[in-house]
């Protein structure tokens, strides 16, 4: 995916999770402090690549990531980001610097970029150092970028559209009959506990 791609997913993943009151911090946080803390680390998973906008401006740190892990290695793992999680809230004292709720569309802004990674082809490698790949490859970098900036924009409208406190999928009403039947089929497959 292109930085474009990933600053417009990174703006439409914060805003919904604003919106859908992800934690607490994000719910009463301030909408300057989300939108920033989202976009400023949405870009940094590709610190291992070289020539990406980032590993150009920081070739002295993507360099030796890069020959270290390759490209969509560790950065795009869920290691990383219990690796980042950890680093910020062990050596920064607590009301530091970053504010809360920054802190928090940080993680969502590194999560989106992993996310926009999976919708490639090449996947992400989600459990680094193991090597499977996930993905779920409906943008493809051979037909160029108008797919991808369809699917972002698309993405964007839903964030901004999404009603504020609801949650992204409502439960649908299940018929007491349904509900009834699968009482039934539940108690037959669930042993029943022996009684003393």
């Amino acid at each position: 995916m292109t930085a474009e791609g990933h600053f417009i997913f990174a703006l439409a993943s914060t805003i919904l999770a604003k919106k859908m009151a992800l934690t607490p911090a994000l719910a009463q946080g301030d909408w300057w402090h989300i939108i920033a803390g989202g976009l400023l680390t949405c870009l940094l998973p590709d610190i291992d690549h070289p020539k990406s906008v980032l590993g150009q401006r920081l070739t002295w740190l993507s360099a030796p990531i890069a020959r270290l892990c390759g490209h969509r290695g560790f950065t795009h793992s869920l290691l990383a980001i219990i690796a980042g999680i950890l680093l910020f809230t062990l050596r920064l004292p607590p009301q530091s610097v970053i504010p809360l709720d920054a802190f928090h569309a940080m993680i969502i802004g590194y999560l989106s970029h992993i996310a926009a990674d999976m919708l490639t082809p090449a996947g992400v490698p989600l459990l680094w150092p193991c090597r499977w790949r996930f993905r779920l490859p409906i943008l493809s970098p051979a037909k160029g970028n108008q797919l991808e900036r369809l699917v972002c924009i698309a993405a964007l409208i839903f964030a901004l559209q999404h009603p504020e406190g609801a949650p992204l999928v409502r439960h649908p009403a299940v018929p007491e009959s349904v509900q009834a039947l699968w009482q039934r089929v539940r108690a037959s497959l669930l042993p029943t506990p022996l009684r003393k």
